[in-house]
């Protein structure tokens, strides 16, 4: 059983994608942690997020992959537990402007690939349901206003003690909405068969529950 959930940033997709798993069994693939972890590789070896060519040399090195332990998804970076170092706003930006490169998305997608090859799983990201996995036997589309999104990651990095703004939350939000859906490789589009899920307005179990019912209908 293959669940593709896809959708631009803050729209919820790791919060309902790791909670479906939970639900359901299924093993929870984050795509964008993988992501996370390569742009984390980057940044510790002193590449630029507009230097194509050294993310390109550079991304060859880093050995990234997944393991779970009591049901939770561990990333494993040159054998570090990476978990708590990639959820900043400079890992955030890196992994945006670093992820259209075609030799990261190559390496990337072979193991998200091969990992829904031997199990049930659900996985979120940008490009599951066109890219990763288009034959997904269920595909949901998550949004929300850039506004709701914007004030979502601004209650993550506040209850996490970091200092951010609002506004500027809400400005790099709208930028990396624009980069995600104009980039060359695997821009963000919502698949044809994808079912569109608005999550402005709706809290967790809502969504959940939306999402329950397309999967056992």
């Amino acid at each position: 059983m293959q669940i593709a959930i896809d959708g631009p940033a803050g729209a919820g997709k790791s919060t309902i994608a790791k909670r479906l798993a939970k639900e359901t069994g299924y093993i929870y693939v984050d795509t964008g942690a993988m992501y996370r972890a390569m742009a984390l590789y980057l940044i510790r070896n002193g590449i630029k997020a507009d230097d194509s060519e050294g993310i390109e040399k550079a991304c060859v090195n880093a050995d990234i992959s997944i393991r779970y332990e009591n049901g939770e998804q561990i990333v494993i970076l040159n054998g570090e537990n990476v978990n708590g170092l990639i959820r900043t706003q400079e890992v955030s930006n890196m992994a945006s402007a670093s992820s259209p490169n075609p030799k990261v998305r190559k390496k990337l997608v072979s193991l998200q690939q091969k990992l829904a090859e031997t199990a049930d799983v659900v996985m979120d990201g940008r490009d599951i349901g066109t890219k990763v996995l288009p034959g997904a036997d269920v595909k949901i589309f998550l949004t929300a206003s850039t506004a709701v999104r914007a004030k979502r990651r601004y209650d993550e990095l506040k209850e996490k003690g970091e200092e951010c703004d609002l506004e500027t939350i809400e400005k790099e939000i709208a930028e990396r909405d624009e980069r995600d859906m104009n980039r060359a490789e695997s821009p963000l589009v919502r698949a044809e068969d994808a079912v569109l899920v608005d999550t402005s307005d709706m809290d967790i179990d809502e969504v959940v529950g939306r999402i329950r019912e397309l999967i056992w209908k």
